[in-house]
């Protein structure tokens, strides 16, 4: 097993005042050449958005796109004629594929909301442009993994265009789980949303992340209780 340890403390930031990000890989006017990409995991944004504001209309092309909100709602708008809010608890993911525009503004005019954007590059380039959305909370289960995401449309989650598989997971303190890589190859993007985990011999807190590769399981001790966020991903070359 190969590990690659991303202290939450050694992420991008920008600060806008009304968007407070944090950027896990290179992104905008962050640049760092040992963290482009994990992977086909292209970004992970942590965005803290002011009440009443947003992103405005922006294109995207070729890139598999996941919104998880953690706190608080987004609406959604987009050029394929889709409009929505999508609150905690539910993920929405977006197939740009030949292109798309879209718009996403904090569905409060007073609270902030907390949302992760993720990247994915694709498995296969200009496909028509997609979109869903749904609420997993009545799927959620104590010291147990969900499946959220999948490239397989056999499994009961939102399909994207990667053999990439998004899972998360609550767990008391004291635990030990272990996950199975779902395709050959593939490695493991450990995100800890709150709490503090141990894998081998590094500890992770809060928002600190764990890349795993060349293994096909991963051993997850928790040290206190904990949340956290898998995102298995193709290794590309």
């Amino acid at each position: 097993m190969k590990t690659i340890f991303y202290p939450a403390n050694e992420r991008g930031t920008s600060d806008h005042g009304w968007l407070k990000a944090n950027f896990s890989f290179s992104f905008a006017g962050y640049y760092h050449p040992d963290k482009v990409h994990f992977g086909a995991l292209r970004v992970l944004n942590d965005d803290i958005i002011a009440g009443g504001t947003g992103f405005g209309t922006h294109p995207h092309d070729n890139m598999e796109i996941i919104t998880i909100p953690i706190s608080g709602a987004l609406e959604h708008k987009d050029s394929m004629g889709n409009i929505g809010v999508i609150h905690a608890g539910e993920v929405q993911v977006m197939s740009a594929g030949t292109g798309v525009e879209h718009s996403e503004y904090n569905h409060s005019k007073t609270e902030a909301a907390n949302t992760l954007q993720i990247w994915l590059f694709p498995k296969f380039k200009n496909i028509a442009p997609r979109y869903d959305q749904r609420d997993f909370k009545d799927k959620f289960k104590l010291n147990e993994f969900t499946t959220l995401v999948t490239g397989d449309k056999n499994v009961d989650a939102l399909w994207i265009n990667q053999d990439a598989t998004f899972s998360i997971g609550e767990f008391e303190a004291g635990k030990s789980t272990t996950y199975e890589i779902k395709n050959a190859g593939n490695g493991a993007y450990i995100f800890v949303l709150d709490g503090s985990i141990k894998i081998g011999d590094q500890v992770l807190n809060k928002k600190d992340a764990l890349g795993v590769y060349d293994s096909t399981s991963i051993t997850i001790d928790t040290q206190v209780n904990s949340r956290i966020l898998i995102i298995d991903v193709p290794m590309l070359q």
